[in-house]
């Protein structure tokens, strides 16, 4: 860690990595979520299904985890004792947590009928409200983890 505190470009490059890991990882729940309340625009052309997508963005996801977590425990060691006292810290914790809880619900429960969502109109209507539910809690998690993520350097 101290190598991380006294480095010049080090801890810049560990933050780097952890913000653009971020903006995948955001940025494919915020696209899914999307989907599933049918607010993506079509243009005339059919929607891609739900499944479809999720398929194609959960590789993003895991990848983009695997740099946003490893990243974020060692921006966490450099100061641990100033972020556990930062209000806006334990709100994203505490924020992810609720929002990885909220995936893991989806996937298993109202998430697994995926296949009877191929034909999805482009309102949605054919997306279960269970599902809805879950898109709508998760684009409210994401945008107040970035939103406290954004706040932990001023509070």
């Amino acid at each position: 860690m101290e190598l991380l505190r006294e480095s010049t470009w080090l801890y810049p490059m560990v933050q780097g990595m952890h913000i653009l890991g971020f903006i995948v990882l955001a940025g494919a729940a915020v696209l899914f979520d999307l989907r599933v309340l049918g607010l993506t625009s079509t243009r005339g052309e059919a929607p891609v299904s739900v499944r479809a997508l999720g398929l194609h963005l959960l590789p993003w996801s895991v990848v983009a985890a695997l740099v946003v977590v490893p990243s974020g425990v060692l921006m966490f060691l450099v100061d641990a004792q100033a972020l556990v006292g930062n209000p806006a810290f334990v709100a994203k914790v505490g924020l992810l947590a609720l929002a990885a809880g909220n995936a893991a619900a989806f996937h298993l429960g109202v998430g697994r009928g995926w296949a009877r969502w191929e034909s999805v109109e482009p309102s949605g209507r054919a997306v279960p409200a269970g599902a809805k539910l879950h898109a709508a809690a998760s684009l409210f998690l994401w945008i107040s983890i970035v939103g406290c993520g954004r706040l932990i350097a001023y509070v």
